[in-house]
């Protein structure tokens, strides 16, 4: 069984429960995305795998999860980083926000998304239980899509997106 931390408006803990319950019930909970950019400056985009719990089939950013009772969120993105794509990698937090979205098999992500970036260039070997295929893609070429065909990406990614291009513009040379 799965557990994830629930936590307040300002991210502090107020418990744990199974994970699935809290995304009926819609409990707000702890989370974070991983952001990667190739030497290009083009960022990675993962599909997650058709028989996610939800948003199957569905394009985002290099990695989505939560952390573990217990668990940092730093140690936690690197965790998943790994089992999702198969990347060991550093990484650094650049921001964080806090989204509600439902979807229609009576789930909601209620989520304090702790939002991380870093570099990789080099092989990537994505679990297939997670992850159904990756590309890279410009900032601009994934803005663009973005608009032209929203229903294509995750909830949290149009709302994450727009923030990290705003860093990136400002900040990549610090990362890259």
């Amino acid at each position: 069984m799965e557990e994830v931390i629930l936590v307040n408006g300002n991210d502090e803990p107020i418990g744990t429960m199974e994970k699935m319950e809290a995304h009926f019930k819609a409990e707000l909970h702890r989370a974070f995305s991983v952001f990667l950019f190739n030497e290009r400056g083009e960022m990675l985009l993962q599909q997650r795998a058709k028989a996610k719990y939800h948003s199957g089939g569905l394009w985002t950013n290099a990695c989505c999860s939560h952390p573990r009772p217990g668990e940092t969120t730093d140690s936690a993105a690197l965790r998943r980083l790994q089992e999702e794509m198969g990347i060991n990698t550093s990484i650094k937090k650049i921001f964080d926000f806090t989204y509600k979205a439902s979807f229609d098999n009576g789930l909601t992500e209620h989520e304090y998304d702790h939002v991380y970036a870093g570099n990789f260039t080099g092989k990537i070997e994505p679990n297939k239980d997670e992850v159904q295929d990756f590309c890279f893609k410009s900032m601009e070429e994934i803005e663009t899509s973005l608009q032209s065909h929203p229903h294509k990406y995750t909830a949290w990614f149009h709302i994450a997106f727009p923030k990290v291009f705003d860093w990136w513009r400002t900040q990549k040379d610090a990362l890259l």
